[in-house]
């Protein structure tokens, strides 16, 4: 009981950080840096092995500025994520910018559902977040395990419009509103369970467990597979570009898919790398573990 006043504590502080205006919340994020990256060093061994194995061409001087933009991006992450809980509609439309905004909503008119996959790459909360002034869309998450602060994120993430569903509900919403063109968005650079990790792609130079609910939607349904290329024009301001990849999923080859939303996540990570999620140990498990 104590435990769970104290969250709820720490929640309503987080929304006083919040209100507080952007200049000075990168005020807060620079000190965040110099802790993460210099006092405690969070996860800077996952870090540098994950760049070691995707750069092996790189030198050791590469990867560490790539390590060190990094870590100053995720203190900026940080601190607009804690925006999120109070920022405006008008301001959150005039810092990040759809780029084809009538793209999603055409399909949508022709009765064609969408399947939208994202990474974690820049700041794909906010991009979601904005995406559901205009449209709404099922946002496919994968829980927490502390129940207050899962329900916190769904506040946050659901504020203007999108409907959260957790990935094991997935399959049964859709086949729910399976006869009325929908929007679902997914990550697609989860880590599947290793029960169920039984397709590996080369994605960053090894062998990578992929996540293959997206397709087995995606043909369900029989939508349009699209990614949203997200680009950092400068600190608190981004853009993103419905990009479309599969027209026909249901057409489509067995895990090409898949194999389309990895590329096209590989591509941009390659592209400018210190804006993906470096800290989170993606390669969990080899093919050789799961056989």
């Amino acid at each position: 009981m104590i435990k769970k006043g104290l969250l709820r504590l720490g929640i309503f502080f987080l929304y006083l950080i919040s209100l507080l205006p952007f200049w000075f919340l990168y005020l807060i994020s620079d000190c965040l840096f110099v802790v993460l990256y210099y006092i405690i060093g969070y996860r800077r061994k996952v870090v540098q092995e994950n760049l070691q194995n995707a750069f092996p061409e790189k030198s050791a001087s590469e990867r560490n500025d790539i390590e060190k933009k990094y870590f100053r991006y995720l203190a900026d992450l940080i601190m607009e994520t804690i925006k999120m809980i109070s920022i405006s509609q008008e301001e959150l439309k005039r810092r990040v910018i759809d780029t084809n905004p009538t793209m999603v909503l055409n399909y949508l008119k022709k009765g064609k559902s969408v399947t939208a996959v994202s990474g974690h790459y820049c700041n794909w909360e906010m991009a979601g977040l904005e995406f559901s002034v205009f449209t709404k869309f099922f946002v496919i998450y994968k829980p927490l395990s502390n129940a207050i602060f899962d329900e916190f994120f769904i506040k946050v993430r659901s504020r203007f419009g999108s409907i959260p569903v957790p990935m094991k509900q997935t399959l049964r919403k859709m086949i729910a509103f399976k006869n009325e063109p929908t929007v679902a968005v997914f990550a697609g650079d989860q880590t599947p369970v290793k029960e169920e990790s039984n397709y590996f792609t080369n994605f960053l130079n090894q062998p990578t467990a992929v996540f293959q609910g997206i397709e087995k939607v995606a043909k369900l349904i029989d939508s349009v597979v699209i990614f949203y290329d997200m680009r950092r024009v400068k600190r608190g301001y981004y853009t993103y570009t419905v990009v479309p990849l599969v027209e026909n999923a249901k057409a489509s080859a067995p895990h090409e898919i898949t194999n389309a939303h990895v590329q096209y996540l590989e591509s941009m990570i390659r592209r400018e790398p210190q804006y993906w999620l470096w800290s989170h140990r993606r390669w969990k498990f080899k093919p050789q573990d799961v056989n």
